[in-house]
């Protein structure tokens, strides 16, 4: 079938994305799903930095690749062997397709799926191949899901079935930055009731692991942005204190308000900086997350001697080291009882044709989450 899809060429274009406008809406040859995938109508899909990090180069992935990952929508055909989903069913995608017979997969760490990862990063289906052609050729599909397009073809294994009496713009958010922000709060840290936390870099995942540690009881939320207009918004999220991240004197500043640092720290950006406070302010015996993916280039240097000494521990936290499955299901409850307020992160909708213009917004770092509707 023919579908319109936002398809990358090149990366690394300069910036303004409005201008050079990286991302081309193309109309392109969809194949039908084969065995053990799913056809889906496209509703909503998030502007995420997993996104800009391949436009602008600083995660290479192959060209040409329709990107698009935080993704909902209706499902309008079932390839073979496809048992629990049917047509008409409303599903949130997730960004890595898990096997079930990989040793991480069988340990119930589907995040961590070696041959989703290894599908992923070669552009392709979790079962081989694409589904995506041009006239040149083979398109490359991102992430296992390239839903910057009108419909999509996915593994069954990359959706979660949801409540269609949600809307699909804000479904869409969990597929992404909700399973990731709260996912690394409840998941991979563990943190418990009364303790104090902070998160450094107030994007739509850091904004989810404000609303995590809120939810999970934390005592002090303390969280750093470059940027002070976001945090009246971070307050309203549970912030209980606010530190502009570029004050040269924010780590003793914070350290001397919390008595030696913080339980656990959350790392947000995926800038080296911000992991290095991060960590800087995280007390003996605490606990350093990241969830951030910068340049693979660039390196994390600290004192080694401290991880033994002071009894430290660093964790990176992929997909908020969550089970789709079993996660989203819940946390969607949770919102839909009022207790994670997922709704308030949806700074704006957005046309496909604007897209180029959203990642723009999105690397300026002034909006919570920007969502493309799909007519």
């Amino acid at each position: 079938m023919k579908i319109k899809a936002a398809v990358l060429h090149e990366m690394g274009l300069s910036k303004p994305y409005a201008e050079s406008k990286p991302l081309k809406i193309e109309t392109l040859e969809l194949d039908e799903p084969t065995k053990n995938e799913i056809l889906i109508k496209i509703g909503a899909v998030g502007l995420c930095h997993s996104d800009l990090s391949v436009i602008n180069g600083s995660r290479p992935r192959p060209t040409p690749m329709a990107l698009g990952h935080e993704a909902a929508g209706e499902i309008m055909q079932v390839g073979e062997d496809v048992t629990d989903l049917e047509v008409g069913d409303h599903v949130v995608c997730t960004f890595v397709p898990s096997c079930g017979y990989c040793l991480p997969c069988k340990e119930g760490r589907p995040a961590l799926c070696e041959n989703g990862a290894a599908s992923n990063e070669k552009g392709e289906m979790l079962d081989g191949g694409r589904r995506l052609h041009n006239d040149d050729g083979e398109v490359n599909h991102h992430l296992g899901v390239s839903g910057f397009a009108t419909h999509a073809v996915v593994s069954a294994n990359s959706v979660v079935k949801v409540d269609p009496k949600v809307p699909l713009e804000e479904v869409a958010i969990f597929g992404c930055a909700v399973i990731t922000g709260i996912g690394a709060v409840i998941n991979t840290a563990q943190i418990k009731p009364g303790s104090t936390v902070a998160v450094i870099g107030l994007g739509g995942i850091g904004l989810n692991a404000v609303m995590g540690a809120k939810l999970a009881g934390a005592g002090k939320i303390i969280v750093l942005d470059i940027n002070p207009n976001k945090f009246d918004f971070a307050k309203k999220l549970g912030a209980t204190h606010v530190f502009d991240s570029s004050d040269e004197n924010v780590v003793e500043d914070i350290k001397t308000s919390t008595s030696g640092g913080v339980d656990y720290a959350f790392e947000t950006a995926g800038a080296v900086p911000a992991m290095e406070v991060a960590y800087k302010i995280t007390k003996r015996g605490g606990m350093t997350v990241t969830t951030g993916l910068p340049d693979p280039k660039h390196n994390l240097s600290f004192p080694q001697v401290t991880l033994t000494a002071e009894e430290r521990t660093i964790k990176g936290s992929y997909v908020g080291s969550c089970v789709p499955l079993r996660d989203i299901p819940r946390f969607m409850e949770l919102y839909q009882q009022g207790r994670l307020p997922v709704d308030d992160l949806l700074s704006d909708t957005l046309p496909l044709e604007d897209i180029n213009e959203g990642f723009d917004r999105l690397e300026k770092g002034e909006d919570a989450r920007l969502v493309i509707k799909m007519e």
